[in-house]
């Protein structure tokens, strides 16, 4: 059974639709890329799984649970950590306060210290800044700031919105390898991504949006030496 089912998922806003009833699947353990043009619907996606927006059909599944109308934060309690597009850290909060928020829905105070140093070991550079305020960082700090933020809710599935948006190519690496290890480090990963070429890269599957619907799915491989998917999204 996929850790994640999306099945013929439909949201508008107001009259527009944005989703034409797309569906896909997440397996426990992957890396999967959602690639395509701005505008196609990838923010939506995410949005919509993790309950910002509401679905007008459809249904989403995680873990054999049918979370369509579940609330926000209790889909962080059931296991899955939503990091958008932006950042989004608390600028006026340290960077330690913004970690310990990530684990709000958590109650044992050892668990999260536990948590707390296995972060601050993927990201050195948060431990060094821990006392600096959030707003201060540098882009890709900030970018490390919020993946250790999603990390402290201790889930099991982490979707990414744009990671790489603004950065550096150094950074940008950076971030990459940091997806990588998370994965291997047992999270299973959801990734949107406009650098397509750097997230089929490290995906295991892909799926290409396209005005709302799904045009193309399979290997990230094999997508990633797709002729049509090279003109549109890799500039070949």
């Amino acid at each position: 059974m996929p850790m994640l089912e999306v099945k013929d998922l439909q949201v508008y806003y107001g009259v527009i639709q944005a989703l034409k009833g797309i569906s896909f699947e997440v397996n426990q353990g992957e890396v999967i890329a959602l690639i395509g043009a701005n505008g196609a619907g990838k923010t939506t996606t995410l949005q919509t799984l993790t309950g910002i927006l509401p679905a007008k059909s459809g249904q989403i599944i995680f873990e054999g649970k049918d979370i369509t109308k579940v609330p926000a934060h209790k889909i962080v309690e059931m296991g899955i950590a939503h990091i958008p597009e932006g950042r989004r850290v608390f600028a006026d909060m340290s960077v330690y306060e913004n970690l310990l928020m990530g684990a709000y829905t958590r109650k044992d105070k050892a668990e999260i210290a536990d948590s707390l140093a296995l972060v601050y070991r993927r990201f050195p550079r948060l431990e060094e800044r821990k006392n600096q305020r959030a707003g201060t960082l540098s882009g890709g700090e900030q970018q490390m700031l919020a993946m250790g933020r999603a990390l402290m809710s201790k889930p099991r599935l982490i979707v990414m919105d744009e990671p790489s948006m603004g950065l550096s190519p150094i950074f940008v690496n950076e971030i990459f390898d940091i997806i990588q290890k998370v994965s291997e480090g047992g999270t299973t990963v959801l990734l949107v991504e406009q650098n397509a070429k750097k997230a089929l890269s490290i995906a295991d599957r892909a799926y290409v949006l396209e005005t709302g619907s799904i045009s193309l799915s399979g290997n990230a491989d094999d997508l990633l030496h797709n002729e049509s998917v090279q003109k549109a999204y890799l500039g070949e």
